[in-house]
């Protein structure tokens, strides 16, 4: 695009891609999308991975710093669990909203 328009590319607004972490975080990336996400129930509240799987993909990548990698995999979920929690407010937030919105609809004169 950047030729397209005759200008130089700006590294600075390049999109990451995982390619740009180090090898540990690239493989913290790869078990956290393998691992599977666990939902309550009633609520629908997400409350984050299941970790039961995290030593078969260690070693099923033959992961020498084990430590490092499950460090960066809980940190990983740490930020995952918050976007998640904001999206599900945003989301009940709009249904109230909706919901709310049919309520007062006698009042208005047409």
């Amino acid at each position: 695009m950047c030729e397209q328009l005759g200008e130089d590319p700006d590294p600075s607004r390049l999109p990451i891609s995982l390619d740009n972490f180090p090898e540990e975080v690239q493989l913290a990336f790869i078990i956290f999308n393998h691992l599977p996400d666990r939902w309550e129930g009633m609520s629908g509240s997400y409350l984050g991975k299941d970790w039961s799987a995290v030593k078969f993909f260690l070693e099923l990548y033959d992961i020498d710093d084990e430590k490092t990698v499950v460090f960066f995999v809980s940190k990983i979920e740490s930020i995952y669990s918050k976007h998640m929690a904001s999206k599900i407010e945003q989301q009940r937030k709009a249904a109230e909203r909706k919901a709310n919105a049919g309520k007062y609809a006698h009042n208005v004169k047409v």
